[in-house]
């Protein structure tokens, strides 16, 4: 079964968003080894369509609302679960649909909202590259900062 999921390329004065996530509440909190990364999460049955997800997963992630959507971009981040996420939730690999979203906070208002995630900080397009955790996110923004005016 493939898990559907939204994320988000978040800027704000030239600088990127990710989020250091901590543990995966799909398993039960299960804890994992700490990993950088953009904002992104499961589609809920109750969620009205993708953006909706989105704004949703950022508010949990991030406490924050103020963001406005710029764009749903075309190309998607697809993995493969490890066989233990797979075995406990019945998922194979995730398909990520991402949107370009610009921060209009002050940043005052970031805080995270549950023990999922440990903290939230920007980096300059670079420095994202170089803290990207997972190898497929870090091809999937570069080749987005091609394209991407930041």
């Amino acid at each position: 079964m493939i898990r559907q999921a939204v994320g988000a390329i978040i800027f704000h004065q030239a600088e990127i968003l990710l989020v250091h996530k901590v543990k995966i509440s799909t398993i039960r909190d299960m804890q994992i080894q700490g990993e950088w990364d953009f904002p992104k999460g499961g589609i809920e049955h109750n969620d009205k369509n993708l953006e909706a997800a989105l704004l949703r997963e950022l508010m949990e992630e991030t406490g924050s609302v103020k963001y406005k959507v710029l764009e749903q971009l075309d190309e998607k981040i697809i993995f493969h679960f490890a066989e233990e996420f797979t075995h406990k939730t019945g998922y194979k690999m995730q398909e990520t649909t991402m949107f370009v979203i610009e921060y209009t906070g002050d940043r005052s208002d970031l805080m995270p909202q549950d023990n999922e995630i440990r903290a939230i900080e920007f980096f300059s397009p670079n420095e994202t590259l170089a803290k990207l955790t997972h190898q497929d996110t870090k091809l999937f923004f570069e080749k987005a900062l091609k394209t991407l005016i930041i």
